[in-house]
């Protein structure tokens, strides 16, 4: 959320089956909800007998509340102590149990946070929530997260064109291509109404543009720039026209014609690293080619361009460019072909007849998203293997554009049913949503302020939810004056923790002036937020903290950790994330280094456990290498399991993106706020709370708790 500090968390556990989005709480008579006080009835009844439960749940009582607040501060490590002196009283309290698991969690310890959760979950206490919890978290630790590998997709929802309760308002006709927004919304370009429509996670339109003063005429393609800007093709117009991001027309180019920079009915386009623009060309049967200005430089792929092994393009439709090669689909002929970035052919990648009227073609990974009539391919750059991700079923359809979107679904245009459907994996659809109350701010009390992640089971976060997505209740019933207060998708900025690595390995003369570039380069480059300085040395040590303007003239000789032989690379990594916990909801720690690790570098945490600690506190990992080589297994491990990227120090666009590259990693945090009803008993009685999100057919719940100050 734009401008805000402080995040902590919990964990519970979402519940969502394909489609059904109910309010849960009737079906969970053990969980939180069912609770009216801190401990339960049951555990009361075992002990009246001895007289002792009195007195231990008197001692219990206030170890409990000192580990919720210490938990909702941020500070994990005393939470588990603090419930693990009130398990001490009352060993058999399920929501003790609970709460010690959250704190584990928290804390990176996930193995210990499943059994706790287990140890309650036998006992009968939190239902399915708590399951579905323990299934969730057992899935998601650290295996391979990469989302690169093609899986099949199913309906999840729809955007029509048609709205209204009469069915007869119209939002948009005939959608030919879409474009995800890293907010969650999306652009929909519609051919039959000529405009450009942008829409939000729940299909409510946000803006309309209709392009130049004349406007659109037939668009058929959009794409986004390296720059950000967008480009629409225009089949009827024979032009390519250029939008801000925003949506507000920039200009023209291109004409009607069969020359150089003439186009016959353009459709589909792709960029290329120089900013080069590539355009199928489907009346004149070839590619026109662009330069980031709309110059024309060249067209190829017709018959002119005939060799041994190609007889020219016959109906040029989707058009994609990976790692310096361009691929174009034919729906004529139903293949794909391979082209270098100069328009010589290369080969073949899917022969003739592998689709029958392919369309657009983006590029995904290493894959190729290929529309075919009522059906969506993921085709292998290297070997042309095709994956059937989607199939819209027999009823008419024609399928024009594929994209995935932020939220880790998939896009796809019907021109002919007029829809934008949005397809997820199966695994999502029955799992639903993971929402978890991270913060409960009850200071101002009767007002209490929730921070609430929300992702799906793969950790991907779910951006771009709005109000009407969220119902907050206490003991079941809904609460008063509820409000989106921000979301951390908005913001522009971070708050980041520079760990510099004092080993040998980059104690050189270089070393030294490549680490203090890439300390003041970043630095530079924030436009807010707090910077954070850790050495790693034998003992790490915090060196600064403050605005980055503060480390404009960097030096590594004003460091207080000396140069040593072995370095606690762990205990820094830790130490740079404790002091992120109660940062901005958008926040990461950038290694920079050799890119090696000494002996003993990961002797106190694992690298599951650091990775966890990252993951379940929304911190990003990055690193700046000083040589231009490859991180020591133990640092990609903890970078490619997290969201950051790998930075050569004097790689040719500078360090100037890293930040933005952070800031631009969506963040599924939301803080909402409501009035309580509840009664606090002078701030001694356990409060609980519990939060729905329902998004389409999918949702998701967690429940907490939390104490009102004390009167």
């Amino acid at each position: 959320m734009a401008g805000e500090n402080k995040k902590n968390s919990s964990v519970i556990r979402n519940i969502a089956v394909a489609g059904i989005a109910l309010s849960l709480g009737a079906f969970f008579p053990h969980s939180l909800a069912a609770q009216s006080g801190a401990f339960s009835s049951e555990a009361a009844l075992s002990r009246s007998e001895t007289g002792a439960r009195s007195a231990a749940s008197g001692l219990a009582d206030q170890e409990f509340r000192r580990g919720v607040q210490a938990y909702y501060r941020g500070a994990f490590n005393d939470a588990v102590m603090q419930f693990e002196k009130a398990l001490s009283y009352l060993p058999a309290e399920n929501i003790i149990l609970d709460w010690l698991g959250r704190s584990y969690y928290r804390a990176g310890i996930e193995g210990a946070a499943l059994q706790q959760w287990q140890f309650a979950s036998d006992s009968g206490y939190g239902g399915l929530l708590l399951k579905n919890r323990i299934d969730i978290v057992r899935e998601r630790r650290v295996t391979d997260n990469r989302y690169d590998s093609p899986v099949r997709y199913t309906e999840a929802g729809s955007y029509s064109g048609i709205a209204g309760d009469d069915g007869k308002t119209l939002v948009f006709s005939q959608p030919v291509s879409v474009l995800p927004n890293d907010d969650g919304t999306a652009w929909v370009l519609a051919y039959g109404t000529n405009e450009l429509v942008r829409i939000d996670v729940n299909g409510l339109v946000v803006t309309r543009t209709g392009g130049p003063l004349n406007g659109f005429d037939r668009p058929m393609d959009l794409i986004r720039l390296s720059g950000g800007n967008l480009l629409v093709s225009e089949f009827a117009g024979d032009r390519i026209s250029e939008l801000s991001p925003g949506g507000r027309f920039v200009r023209s180019f291109g004409h009607k014609g069969r020359d150089v920079g003439g186009m016959i009915g353009p459709q589909y386009m792709a960029e290329d690293e120089d900013g080069n623009i590539y355009v199928s060309d489907f009346g004149n049967a070839r590619v026109d080619v662009f330069d980031k200005d709309g110059e024309p430089l060249f067209s190829f792929g017709d018959m002119k361009s005939r060799t041994g092994g190609f007889s020219g393009l016959k109906g040029p439709t989707g058009i994609a460019v990976v790692k310096g090669s361009v691929y174009v689909a034919d729906n004529v002929t139903g293949a794909v072909y391979r082209f270098d970035t100069a328009g010589n052919f290369i080969s073949l990648l899917c022969r003739e007849k592998t689709f029958v009227l392919p369309e657009s073609m983006k590029a995904w990974g290493n894959y190729l998203i290929v529309c075919d009539r009522n059906r969506v391919f993921s085709v292998d750059c290297e070997t042309g293997a095709l994956f059937e991700n989607v199939s819209t079923g027999n009823a008419p359809s024609r399928v024009t554009s594929a994209v995935p979107d932020v939220n880790g679904n998939i896009l796809v245009t019907d021109f002919t049913s007029n829809e934008v459907f949005v397809m997820s994996k199966m695994s999502e659809l029955v799992g639903g949503l993971f929402v978890q109350i991270e913060r409960v701010d009850s200071d101002k009390f009767p007002k209490v302020t929730l921070d609430v992640k929300v992702e799906n089971r793969r950790r991907q976060s779910i951006v771009g939810l709005k109000g009407l997505n969220f119902r907050v209740t206490e003991n079941g019933a809904n609460v008063a004056d509820l409000k989106l207060e921000g979301a951390a998708y908005a913001n522009e900025f971070a708050d980041i923790t520079l760990v510099l690595d004092r080993s040998e390995y980059s104690a050189g003369d270089a070393g030294v002036e490549a680490m203090e570039t890439a300390v003041r380069e970043i630095a530079a480059s924030m436009d807010s937020g707090v910077l954070r300085i850790v050495s790693a040395g034998a003992v790490p040590v915090v060196e600064y903290e403050g605005a980055p303007a503060g480390v404009a003239k960097f030096t590594c000789a004003a460091l207080k950790t000396p140069v040593s032989k072995n370095v606690s690379l762990d205990l820094a990594l830790r130490l740079a994330a404790n002091g992120l916990i109660n940062a901005e909801s958008k926040r990461a720690v950038i290694f920079i280094g050799g890119g090696n690790v000494t002996q003993g570098a990961f002797g106190k945490y694992s690298l599951s456990d650091l990775t966890a600690y990252y993951n379940n506190n929304s911190i990003s990992f990055a690193t700046i290498l000083l040589e231009n080589a490859s991180a020591a297994d133990e640092i990609a491990f903890i970078r490619e399991n997290t969201e950051g990227g790998e930075y050569y120090v004097y790689r040719s666009q500078g360090l100037s993106g890293v930040v933005s590259d952070i800031v631009g990693i969506p963040s599924g945090i939301y803080r909402l706020s409501y009035t309580s009803a509840l009664q606090t008993e002078f701030g001694r009685k356990y409060l609980p709370v519990e939060v729905e999100t329902y998004l389409m057919n999918r949702s998701g719940r967690d429940e907490t708790g939390y104490f009102a100050p004390l009167q």
